[in-house]
C-alpha cells in the first residue's frame, strides 16, 4: 500500500482536516434530500467554518447548494482544493478517477462504506493523500475542537 493512503494513520489524517479550508463534494446532494448523509456532512463542515463546493453528480437544474455555486466536475472548480469529499458507491468511483486526478486537490476522501483501491493507488501515486471509509464529519469533529 502507497504511503498517501492515510486512512489508518491518525496523526497525518488529524493534519490534514485540521489545515482543511476547502472541501469540494463529490456526489452532493441538494437541500431537499437534507436526511441523506451527502447533504448533512458538507452541512456540518459548512457550520464549522470550512468552504464547501458542492460537485453534485445529479440534480441538473441546482445552481447553488448551500449557498455556494454548483460544478459539474471537480476539475472545473477554481482555486485549489484541500478535499475532494466522495460520496459515490465503490463501484462509480472509478469512473472519477481521472476528473480529481486533473484537479489535482491535497486529499480525496472516501466516505464510511466506500473503498476503490486501485483508484487510491492512483491518486496515491500522484501525490495525493487519500482516506478511504471514514466519515469526514465524525473526524472532523473528533479532531476540531
Amino acid at each position: 500500500m502507497h504511503a498517501n493512503i492515510i486512512s489508518d494513520d491518525e496523526a497525518r489524517i488529524a493534519e490534514l482536516i485540521r489545515s482543511t479550508r476547502r472541501v469540494a463534494v463529490l456526489g452532493m446532494k441538494t437541500e431537499a434530500q437534507s436526511a441523506e448523509p451527502a447533504f448533512y456532512v458538507p452541512q456540518a463542515l459548512h457550520r464549522g467554518g470550512v468552504e464547501i463546493v458542492p460537485v453534485p453528480v445529479y440534480y441538473p437544474d441546482a445552481t447553488t447548494i448551500l449557498g455556494a455555486p454548483v460544478y459539474r466536475r471537480v476539475a472545473d472548480v477554481p482555486g485549489p482544493i484541500d478535499i475532494v469529499d466522495v460520496f459515490r458507491r465503490s463501484r462509480d468511483v472509478a469512473a472519477h478517477v481521472d476528473d480529481i486526478l486533473a484537479k489535482a486537490p491535497r486529499a480525496v476522501w472516501l466516505q464510511s462504506g466506500i473503498r476503490d483501491d486501485a483508484a487510491a493507488e492512483r491518486w496515491a501515486a500522484a501525490g495525493i493523500l487519500v482516506v478511504q471509509e471514514r466519515c469526514l464529519m465524525v473526524d472532523y469533529q473528533h479532531y476540531i475542537r
